[in-house]
């Protein structure tokens, strides 16, 4: 019989696997500086100028600014090593900045509709031309920014502040239109119904990125991979009867981990299986953080866990 505390763990953690995921310090720096520097420029010239496009814009800007100081605390804070009081590290830093930044997104998308409903009812005058070049430039700058972001691995905590970046780049876009249209014919409609369509794709992005974010905080099997398949895989291995107390998780952005019990035919075979379902949750599910316990069917019998608990058997 195998006594309840026998179990292995297998913990990998490779220094660079966190840290090529992001930028260096100095890109992020620069990024959040001359997002801001430009979130200014926007300002002046919307109020100069009268357009919600452009001021809706350097509200972006202003939210991309603090999307990219957030991003570049997590991505800095997940790459410290595990603690006594954190003993998986710091990477789901990561993951709660993304679900902040989605967050804030859909807060400044409120505040932009908002706006641009109180000028659909009291239209007010923008100058085309100004808009225009203010526009263009944000659109540039905010290319440069995507590109840069999107240089590195695709972690959420860089998808939420990428998604700002792009957010902004759209902004920009309409922003340009809106200039142009009103020079061209003097419709300023144009100006608040472009806002009103660029905060609706906004939404859908940053919808999508909560509800992504937050399933890995509640720890939610990752959408890659299907729960009985891991499971099923895990009872076909050679000496094990079944698999019970399956769990599988992200703990940060590209790590997964699990953990389960199995129940074996012999307790004496558990070092060569142990380096089957190693080998298996490595190569066919991308799985190496695991914690798997050995049990034999006779201690499985013994009520120490609700029924409700379910078991993958073999076969």
């Amino acid at each position: 019989m195998a006594d309840h505390s026998d179990h292995q763990h297998d913990h990998r953690h490779d220094a660079h696997h966190h840290g090529h995921r992001d930028m260096s310090r100095h890109m992020w720096f620069w990024s959040v500086a001359a997002t801001l520097g430009f979130a200014f420029v926007e300002a002046v010239g919307g109020v100069w100028s009268g357009s919600l496009a452009l001021l809706s814009d350097a509200g972006h800007m202003v939210s991309d600014a603090a999307a990219l100081a957030l991003a570049a605390f997590a991505a800095w804070l997940s790459l410290r090593p595990p603690s006594a009081k954190h003993s998986y590290g710091f990477g789901r830093a990561e993951i709660l900045a993304a679900a902040i930044n989605a967050l804030a997104m859909l807060i400044v998308v409120a505040g932009i509709g908002y706006e641009a409903w109180q000028r659909f009812l009291l239209p007010q005058p923008v100058a085309g031309v100004p808009v225009m070049v203010i526009a263009l430039l944000g659109l540039l700058l905010n290319i440069g920014l995507a590109w840069l972001l999107s240089r590195g691995e695709q972690t959420m905590n860089v998808r939420a502040a990428l998604l700002h970046v792009v957010g902004d780049m759209l902004g920009s876009v309409a922003a340009l239109v809106a200039g142009l249209v009103v020079y061209l014919t003097g419709w300023t409609p144009i100006d608040p119904l472009l806002s009103v369509l660029i905060c609706g794709l906004i939404v859908v992005s940053a919808v999508r990125l909560l509800l992504v974010s937050t399933h890995v905080i509640m720890e939610g099997v990752p959408g890659h991979l299907d729960f009985a398949n891991v499971g099923n895989a895990m009872a076909r291995v050679a000496g094990v009867r079944s698999v019970h107390d399956l769990h599988i998780w992200s703990v940060s952005s590209g790590t997964v981990a699990l953990s389960a019990h199995v129940v074996l035919d012999d307790m004496r075979n558990w070092s060569a299986v142990l380096l089957q379902l190693r080998a298996l949750l490595q190569e066919q599910f991308g799985i190496e953080h695991t914690t798997i316990q050995p049990e034999t069917s006779t201690y499985v019998l013994q009520p120490m866990m609700p029924t409700s608990k379910q078991e993958i058997r073999q076969g």
